[in-house]
């Protein structure tokens, strides 16, 4: 029979298991209650541009439309129904063309009614002159009195004013008839139609739209900022868009007031109406007041520019420690593709270029370095 050990023994080994493994369950606990250390900010390589000086490639441009100087807002000068329109948008007229006719009914009536007023004062005109005629050789044979001649003389200047007043209101009764027909004053091309067959318009409304041939002029916005600059009688360049053609002109009005939806300033540039392009069309207004070609400016590519609140920022490379840093930016303008910089860098200072929304105040970088191409492995015969 084999000996066994004795009891305390055997009950001290089981305590120290059991203190073990409670000593390795609290260590796993720790071990996973406590924060793991930070990860070391990654180092990122950057591009860079040094800053400098550039001249100005582009100037102030701004899209125009070509106008009439004299566009005419043509409508009848009776009230009636619109029964006929000739004239269409685009469609040339010479000065006495028809362009649109009224129901001319109502006014044929009115002058027949003027005739057989005129007809009836002639009559009564008649008849007093025949009476005064006849009192008159009474009065020279002394078988009336002159006073009863007086009133006889009366009545026929009341005839005769009565006659005239009734030929007066038959002319204008003519006029009416005639104002129902819509006559072009001008020679030019119909831009736009405000009223159609059917509808009754009033005396005055307007029903076509007559853009007169002669001289064109360009009109264009500028914002205020710049309204100052532009002068009357300023040179202007115009440039067509669909052929490319150039043509030159001057500032002939300034806008006195702002529009009040833009808030932009309305300014017309005369320009010869022979070789002008069509109406309508748009052309590209440069005005030599605001050129600015040539100017040494500073200027960043979009991609170097990062959105700090309201305020525009770029990232400066500090060469000492290889740290970058946060430097606000006055934008003055953009230059094609690129930005032109008013106030906050100066000629010298290293500016990141890509990569900016992915950088922190301080970061360390490094300068990216483009690897050289590789040259094509020889072909085997």
């Amino acid at each position: 029979m084999a000996c066994q050990p004795p009891l305390p023994t055997v009950y001290m080994f089981l305590k120290s298991i059991q203190i073990g493994a409670a000593l390795a369950c609290a260590s796993v606990l720790l071990a996973a209650c406590s924060r793991p250390l930070p990860s070391p900010e990654p180092l990122r390589s950057v591009k860079l541009l040094t800053v400098g000086l550039e001249d100005m490639a582009a100037s102030a441009e701004f899209a125009g439309e070509v106008r009439a100087r004299v566009e005419s807002r043509l409508g009848f000068r009776v009230a009636g129904k619109l029964v006929r329109r000739q004239a269409e948008p685009g469609q040339r007229v010479r000065a006495g063309d028809v362009l649109a006719q009224l129901d001319p009914q109502d006014y044929q009536l009115a002058a027949e009614a003027g005739r057989a007023q005129l007809a009836a004062a002639a009559t009564n005109r008649d008849l007093a002159a025949a009476d005064f005629k006849r009192f008159k050789e009474l009065r020279e044979q002394n078988f009336i009195s002159g006073a009863e001649l007086e009133r006889r003389e009366a009545n026929l200047r009341a005839a005769q004013a009565q006659f005239e007043q009734a030929q007066a209101q038959l002319a204008g009764q003519g006029n009416q008839t005639a104002y129902t027909r819509l006559l072009a004053d001008v020679t030019g091309l119909v831009t736009a139609v405000d009223a159609e067959v059917g509808q009754v318009v009033a005396a005055g409304a307007p029903v076509l739209r007559i853009a007169q041939d002669g001289p064109r002029d360009v009109l264009f916005s500028v914002p205020e900022d710049r309204v100052t600059s532009i002068k009357i009688g300023s040179e202007v360049e115009v440039r067509s868009w669909s052929g490319g053609a150039t043509f030159k002109g001057r500032v002939r009005e300034v806008g006195a007031s702002a529009d009040p939806v833009t808030r932009t300033f309305g300014i017309k540039v005369a320009i010869d109406g022979a070789s002008a392009p069509p109406l309508g069309s748009t052309v590209s207004v440069l005005p030599k007041a605001l050129e600015r070609s040539g100017a040494a400016v500073i200027k960043l590519p979009t991609s170097a520019f990062r959105q700090d609140g309201q305020t525009a920022a770029v990232w400066v490379l500090e060469a000492a420690t290889m740290t970058v840093r946060l430097q606000p930016v006055q934008i003055a303008t953009a230059d094609g593709n690129d930005v032109v910089v008013a106030a906050g860098l100066q000629p010298g200072m290293q500016v990141v270029v890509a990569g900016v929304h992915v950088l922190s105040p301080g970061q360390k970088v490094t300068v990216y370095q483009q690897k050289p191409a590789q040259a094509p492995a020889a072909v085997a015969k």
